[in-house]
């Protein structure tokens, strides 16, 4: 893949936004399964095996925990805005355009192979 050559700028707001998604799917994981106080529930077992799905009663979101989620939703939507309605997609042009931008989502990543 070729090289190119992103102002700092969007590169900040790209890893901002890896680092924002990243932090809201973990406080994700600790809510509970329905943001509304709902009821468990336990269906039938699978057909062909042991399994019986089931969820335990749901509390709901306490009101901070639905205010934090919408300030990750909102934060995430400025810094989303921020990269795709960036200048220097202007740029580029078709297939290029589209290339730089799946590269810029992984220009930080770390590979995890030998030559790491």
């Amino acid at each position: 893949m070729p090289a190119y050559d992103y102002p700092q700028d969007l590169l900040d707001a790209q890893v901002a936004l890896d680092e924002v998604q990243a932090e809201r799917d973990r406080f994700a994981q600790s809510l509970p399964w329905s943001a509304d106080s709902l009821p468990g529930w336990r269906a039938d077992k699978k057909l062909h095996s042991d399994y019986r799905p089931e969820k335990p009663d749901s509390p709901g979101y306490t009101s901070e925990q639905a205010e934090r989620l919408a300030a990750y939703r909102a934060r995430i939507l400025e810094l989303t805005t921020q990269v795709l309605a960036h200048p220097y997609w202007a740029t580029l042009s078709g297939p290029d355009r589209v290339e730089a931008r799946t590269v810029l989502k992984h220009v930080h990543d770390t590979s995890a192979g030998p030559d790491a």
